[in-house]
């Protein structure tokens, strides 16, 4: 878990508001694995017993690795109370340096605590409400964090994804922003809940997005903002926000456009914007576990293997944080070139020992086929090459 920078404890002693700072509880045990591999770490969080104060029964699993990055700027967060009977938990997909990410993980769970008044909004269940609450959390802590990226002594172009989710009540409130993802299984049942906010695709949210960064006078180059950057939502990246001007500037010097080209740009927004996404969705009874994961994750595994691989992990052992470094792994396996983090919510309604062994009809057919495609085709070329 990385240490606040001293700068970074001045700038939020010095700039310290309403929300005041919030201690893990005692029931909450934090461990530090690190592997051999000097590219490969985990963070897990484990809870004294299976019962979480504050969301009962709800079992936590969480880690980070590095991957084949050269440094790793992802990190997580989980709160297992202090929200009126709502768990928080959080993945930080940074770009750029960790220091927006060092910033953000405490500071975004202060002000989304301040907004939904410690969890009473999320306890009386209005969306609208909790939509305003949480779209003005997530904007005044990208302010706080532009103002601190701005009092820098040299230029900092971090910037970072955030997807937060609460459950409590029987209810999943998520709010994102970027290109992580949450996933509910039900039943063994994937069930895809945010879409990523990419300037690039031909799905509804890209086009959206698209339009967007338009509209606010940017241009998109091979799926990058001015050629930049490949994420349309995210907080900080300051030169998106209050230096585009400076970033048009920079780019003349450094041949990227001329100075006639940025004569014609008018920015009437900003390009990138931390204005959240919120969706809330009931649970009930087949609602298995929710899994949250950066891109590092999602660009190598659907999210029907996903959820495949983790109900056979708690199908064979019960133990979650186990299954998150099982899924992980996988991804390495496949040759994953980003940082991953992962968080599961295993939501304590599963008899994981008891449950029949059901097996995905559909995948297992197709895995049969390809199989045996493979086969017929060695067989085919053996026989070819032997005349």
């Amino acid at each position: 878990m990385a240490l606040l920078s001293q700068q970074l404890q001045r700038f939020l002693l010095t700039n310290s508001s309403s929300s005041s700072g919030f201690t893990a509880s005692k029931g909450t045990i934090y461990k530090i694995k690190t592997k051999m591999n000097p590219c490969c770490s985990s963070v897990a969080i484990n809870t004294a017993s299976s019962s979480l104060a504050g969301v009962a029964g709800i079992r936590w699993g969480s880690v980070k690795f590095q991957g084949r990055r050269e440094e790793m700027e992802d990190d997580v967060l989980v709160k297992s109370d202090g929200l009126s009977g709502f768990s928080f938990a959080a993945v930080f997909d940074g770009h750029a340096g960790f220091s927006s990410v060092e910033f953000l993980r405490e500071e975004l769970y202060n002000e989304c605590a301040s907004a939904l008044l410690d969890g009473l909004v999320l306890s009386d269940r209005d969306f609208n409400t909790m939509k305003t609450a949480l779209e003005k959390a997530f904007q005044k802590a990208d302010a706080k964090l532009l103002d601190w990226l701005a009092s820098m002594d040299k230029d900092d172009g971090s910037g970072s994804t955030a997807t937060a989710i609460f459950i409590g009540n029987e209810m999943l409130v998520v709010s994102h922003v970027g290109d992580s993802n949450v996933v509910l299984s039900r039943n063994g049942k994937p069930e895809i809940l945010t879409n990523p906010h990419r300037p690039y695709g031909r799905n509804k949210v890209s086009l959206q997005e698209i339009r967007r960064v338009r509209e606010a006078g940017g241009w998109i180059v091979d799926g990058r903002i001015c050629g930049d950057i490949s994420i349309s939502r995210a907080f900080g990246d300051i030169r998106f926000k209050t230096k585009k001007n400076e970033m048009l500037e920079k780019g003349v010097e450094e041949g990227r456009w001329t100075q006639k080209f940025i004569s014609r740009i008018r920015f009437k927004d900003d390009l990138v914007t931390a204005v959240p996404d919120i969706y809330q969705v009931s649970l009930g009874p087949d609602a298995e576990f929710i899994l949250l994961a950066s891109d590092g994750l999602w660009d190598y595994m659907n999210s029907s293997e996903a959820v495949n691989l983790v109900r056979n992990q708690l199908q064979r052992h019960g133990d979650v944080q186990l299954a998150c470094e099982a899924l992980a792994q996988t991804a390495l396996d496949r040759r994953s070139q980003d940082n991953i983090s992962i968080v599961i919510a295993d939501l304590g309604r599963t008899d994981w020992r008891n449950l029949p062994q059901r097996q995905n009809f559909a995948y297992e057919l197709g895995q049969a086929f390809t199989t045996i495609a493979i086969v017929s085709m060695g067989i085919w070329m053996s026989y070819q090459f032997s005349f």
